[in-house]
């Protein structure tokens, strides 16, 4: 930390800065207290029966996932977790090596097929989309001399992995007759929850004739999951033994009656101010072109770090409590922002992307609608270089 260097000397002062760890003034806000407790909220909307498994993949939706799985699911966070969610072998094993203790569930199809050793070495539960599938880990299982646990998706309208049918019969076969397999959950993906009820509830209507169909033919199953966010909140029918949170816990989905609060804030400082005179063109391709002198404030973000250079003279920032739009192209690692209505914004001032400033918001809904996106995109997109700060861990 550059923290150490500052001690004792004259710019003591600045390491009490928020971004005292480095030195481009462009860095997230994570506040783990928030996503804690709007998995509170979760857990107080299911039966005391139903298990949580929350979704940290893709960098815990770009908030960070080794803080985030430590921030909830670890020691001093009990009660709060049962399982968390990744989607590749590489995401759990990152989590395993920093001390996470809890069930991880490996939501993607699994290849090449000896990622199931790696699996298997770091006690994480892999998802059968396959009789291939199956059968590699039961052979990993055989090597090793264990009964390995892995959780079978049945595809019911998402179209992208699971199993349907006479091949799904064929797995649960192979999985129940195995001495190295275990069947420990069963579970699909809903394509619809959040926009229609309709398609929903045939989805979970095929899934539960699925799982019937599991237990005549003498399967025993632990867990039966297909709940993300918008189905365990808009139709609690499918929360069934196991619920998977993701955008509702990082307080990106609002919902009636609950009050989900954002997680995530991004914020920057002022590194250069100038004064442009009526004519000035601004940024490639002179996007810009100023019909009145303005001061105009350079940010150092850009597209390199994952703030869409679709909102070139479309986005705002927040500045001194108010908004100030974005003013010609957005550079890879600048953009710039009209300061006129602000005569004491200088050099330092703070500069909030996505988040609260004074009265003023800018949610990740309406930065994704700007950038004509959805907030699992914009969240997910905020580039690993740009440094999370983790409040309340």
């Amino acid at each position: 930390m550059l923290k150490r260097f500052y001690k004792g000397d004259p710019l003591s002062a600045a390491a009490a800065s928020p971004i005292a760890s480095f030195y481009r003034p462009n860095w997230i806000e994570v506040d783990l207290a928030a996503i804690r407790q709007n998995l509170k909220i979760l857990r107080r909307r299911i039966s005391p029966r139903c298990r949580l498994l929350f979704v940290v993949k893709a960098g815990a939706y770009g908030h960070g996932a080794v803080e985030t799985a430590r921030g909830t699911a670890g020691r001093r966070a009990s009660g709060l977790v049962d399982w968390l969610g990744v989607f590749f072998v590489e995401e759990g094993i990152e989590l395993r090596e920093v001390g996470v203790v809890k069930p991880i569930l490996v939501m993607g199809s699994l290849y090449p097929f000896d990622s199931y050793a790696a699996a298997a070495r770091y006690e994480l539960r892999p998802t059968i989309a396959s009789l291939e599938g199956a059968v590699q880990l039961a052979e990993v299982g055989r090597i090793l001399g264990r009964r390995l646990p892995g959780h079978l998706k049945i595809e019911t309208g998402l179209g992208r992995i699971g199993a349907r049918g006479k091949t799904a019969q064929k797995i649960i076969d192979f999985m129940s007759r195995s001495p190295h397999l275990k069947l420990e959950g069963i579970y699909t993906h809903f394509a619809c929850a959040d926009t229609d009820r309709g398609a929903t509830l045939r989805q979970l209507e095929l899934f539960e004739e699925a799982c019937r169909e599991a237990r005549g033919r003498g399967a025993v199953i632990s867990l039966r999951h297909a709940a993300n966010s918008a189905a365990a909140l808009r139709h609690p029918q499918s929360r069934l033994d196991m619920i998977r949170p993701g955008l509702a816990a990082y307080g990106l989905m609002p919902h009636p009656g609950c009050a989900f609060a954002p997680a995530l804030s991004w914020k920057a400082k002022i590194v250069f101010i100038k004064t442009a005179s009526k004519g000035t063109t601004l940024s490639y391709g002179a996007g810009f072109r100023v019909k009145r002198p303005m001061r105009v404030a350079t940010i150092p973000v850009g597209y390199g770090d994952g703030y869409p250079r679709l909102l070139s003279n479309k986005g705002q920032v927040l500045i001194g409590g108010r908004r100030c739009p974005v003013l010609g192209a957005v550079t890879m690692d600048m953009l710039m922002a009209d300061v006129t209505p602000l005569p004491a914004a200088g050099v330092g001032e703070e500069v909030v992307l996505i988040g609260s400033q004074g009265a003023e918001e800018i949610s990740v809904a309406e930065f994704s609608a700007w950038a004509r996106s959805i907030p699992y995109e914009t969240v997910c997109r905020l580039a690993a270089r740009v440094p999370r700060i983790f409040l309340n861990a």
